[in-house]
């Protein structure tokens, strides 16, 4: 049987950053920065990119593939997670919201752990290329579990 899986970590992250700015709906206020698009796997796990959330989606703008925001617009970006990526999947650390990132996750049967530091952090991995979609509904919670970014904290 042929083994059509994607288990190319650089990869899985790639996907999940496509997922994540192209879906305008539940996840309009996320956005991708500090990405580094000649990231090299390392065995722990190099920095490909952050996930923050905005105050203001109106201050994203997406132009040739790459995410930005409008310094002109007060954004108030917060860290929602950050991404790694290793030679055979990817890895993303929840700063924001990590128990409700560890419920979901477990849910659509991704592997996870926490990370006992201060603050805590869940990590997720994404073993192959389908799980970049199945993170999704873990990221809708995580925004959902803290509020409407446009409400007052």
């Amino acid at each position: 049987m042929v083994q059509d899986r994607l288990r190319d970590g650089t990869r899985i992250a790639q996907l999940l950053a496509s997922e994540l700015t192209g879906n305008r709906g539940r996840l309009e206020s996320v956005v991708v920065v500090e990405a580094n698009p000649d990231v090299e796997p390392t065995a722990d796990g190099a920095l490909a990119y952050r996930i923050v959330l905005v105050s203001t989606p109106e201050a994203i703008t997406l132009e040739r593939g790459q995410t930005t925001l409008d310094e002109e617009i007060e954004a108030e970006p917060r860290p929602v997670a950050s991404v790694f990526v290793q030679p055979e999947r990817a890895r993303i650390e929840f700063t924001l919201a990590p128990d409700t990132a560890a419920e979901l996750a477990e849910k659509a049967d991704l592997r996870t752990r926490p990370k006992a530091v201060e603050p805590p952090r869940t990590l997720v991995f994404l073993e192959d290329g389908a799980a970049a979609k199945q993170v999704l509904p873990v990221f809708e919670a995580v925004v959902e579990a803290v509020g409407s970014p446009h409400s007052a904290e």
